[in-house]
């Protein structure tokens, strides 16, 4: 019988000591996870700022801008953000002459070009990107006549779609400095658009778009990478 008691009071002792051992690591566990954070919803610490520069250029056009942007990073394949564009463009008005190719008119178009936009990125590999950016462009318009007449001038707006990939150097995931280079064409070839060619006979072609800019991590304190 003593036997009997001092067994089950071993036991009792054995069973309190492992539950007040559970008790002690299921604590811990806790204290780490919030420690870590919340793990869904929003995260400042995946927010991002930067901008660029694009510039493009051909026998008949160029083209010069920077657009400043802000973003969010879904997670380590996807970033999205909207931004402002401000664009400068000087053109030579051409034709096709009765050979099929392009010849300068000697009228001249500049304008300037302020546009919100919003982007999307994203990245099969950490140092590839395919990136797809739309823009509302509102646009002032200055025709110059090569033959003396007064200038024109002209105030409107295009939709433009900017499908194109790029490279990222530094990019491991979430919460990196990085920088970029992309190459891209207005897909929906908007006659107004700043990112075509226009010629007399009302045919438009796509015009190469090549930025460069840096994406800036914000509110990364003791973030664990």
């Amino acid at each position: 019988m003593k036997n009997v008691i001092a067994l089950i009071l071993v036991s009792f002792l054995a069973v309190n000591s492992y539950a007040q051992q559970e008790e002690v690591e299921m604590k811990t566990v806790k204290e780490s996870t919030e420690d870590d954070g919340p793990k869904g919803g929003f995260k400042k610490d995946h927010l991002f700022i930067g901008g660029g520069i694009q510039f493009s250029f051909s026998n008949y056009d160029f083209v010069i801008g920077g657009s400043p942007v802000i973003g969010y990073s879904i997670n380590k394949w996807v970033d999205i953000g909207i931004g402002l564009n401000v664009t400068y463009i000087s053109e030579k008005e051409v034709q096709y002459d009765a050979y099929g190719d392009l010849r300068a008119t000697g009228n001249k178009i500049h304008q300037t070009d302020i546009a919100p936009i919003a982007f999307a990125r994203f990245y099969p590999l950490k140092f590839l990107f395919i990136q797809a950016q739309g823009e509302q462009n509102f646009i002032s318009q200055k025709y110059i006549s090569g033959y003396g007449q007064p200038a024109l001038k002209a105030n409107y707006d295009a939709t433009s779609l900017l499908l194109g990939v790029g490279y990222a150097s530094g990019r491991e995931g979430v919460g990196n400095f990085f920088y970029y280079v992309s190459l891209s064409v207005d897909v929906l070839k908007n006659r107004y658009s700043p990112y075509v060619q226009q010629a007399l006979n009302g045919s438009v072609n796509m015009l190469p778009i090549l930025r460069a800019g840096i994406q800036v991590p914000l509110f990364q304190g003791k973030r664990n990478r």
